[in-house]
């Protein structure tokens, strides 16, 4: 591992970029975030920017010495309307990213997707952007590594605009009115503390130039979890009586998916000790149910 690095998070305003702002800032790093939106709780040094902006890509790359790409557009079912949008920050965004830290000789790490096969403008661009990366990689001497990061949760998690698992069952559930499972909820997913994700993305960015990882990392627990076993781990959480109404699947999404990571393939980067679902989940509800008061 490398010592304190000058890092750039794209956009870092967001739930998982917060969390790796503050690992980096733990571990004695200097964290900037470049994101199109001011909003940030807390301290950190902001750039207002656009990642499809070359310029200001590149003018924010210029005083790094790391860069960990977040920014994107989000939603399997909230893309589908608008793919044009997505390409343009998912892929065209990312590349301006890649190029910058091509030409400065920085590290890079992009954050991917689980659920990579999917046929939505969410997953496609996402993936297309990873494919680029392996290119940049190989043809251009850019060092990066890879993370596909699975279903991420935990406290700060917005319900909207993106329709994220955790709090649209969370927040139903403790206002005891019905909650929502899309499908019959055998959706097999792997569920990740947004903490432990921000540790991945960090020690992928501090990692050794010899010991750069040639496969993706996949940023998950492994441990396969239905729909519908979260949602009642979440009633179980709230005692919440709510009950849980089937819904058809929304469009861009694959009904009975089964999306799990390896977490094996996080060897290169040293020991896990992932936060336990059940815990993370009553950690989650007492945020929210802290929120709401």
């Amino acid at each position: 591992m490398v010592e304190a690095m000058r890092v750039l998070v794209t956009g870092g305003t967001g739930f998982i970029g917060g969390y790796v702002c503050a690992q980096l800032e733990a571990s004695g790093d200097a964290p900037t975030v470049l994101d199109r939106h001011g909003r940030l709780p807390w301290s950190f040094e902001t750039v207002l920017g656009d990642v499809r902006d070359s310029a200001a890509v590149d003018a924010a790359v210029s005083h790094t010495q790391g860069v960990i790409h977040l920014a994107a557009v989000l939603g399997t079912q909230e893309t589908v309307q608008r793919p044009g949008f997505a390409a343009e920050v998912n892929i065209l965004g990312s590349l301006n990213v890649f190029e910058a830290c091509v030409h400065y000789r920085v590290p890079c790490v992009y954050i991917g997707v689980g659920n990579h096969w999917m046929d939505n403008p969410y997953s496609i661009s996402k993936t297309t952007a990873e494919r680029f990366a392996w290119m940049f990689r190989k043809e251009r001497g850019l060092r990066i590594a890879i993370v596909r990061a699975y279903n991420a949760y935990g406290p700060r998690q917005k319900a909207r605009p993106v329709r994220k698992i955790m709090p649209n069952l969370i927040l139903p559930a403790l206002k005891g009115g019905p909650i929502k499972v899309y499908g019959d909820g055998l959706q097999v997913m792997d569920m990740i503390h947004v903490r432990d994700v921000a540790d991945v993305l960090v020690r992928a960015i501090k990692m050794d130039k010899a010991a750069a990882p040639t496969h993706v990392l996949e940023a998950g627990t492994g441990r396969k979890t239905t729909v519908l076993e979260i949602a009642k781990a979440v009633l179980t959480a709230t005692r919440s009586l709510s009950p849980i109404d089937h819904l058809p699947m929304r469009p861009g999404e694959t009904e009975h998916a089964e999306v799990v990571a390896r977490p094996e393939t996080l060897a290169p980067l040293g020991e896990f000790d992932f936060v336990r679902l059940e815990d993370g989940i009553q950690e989650t509800v007492e945020w929210y149910r802290g929120a709401r008061t």
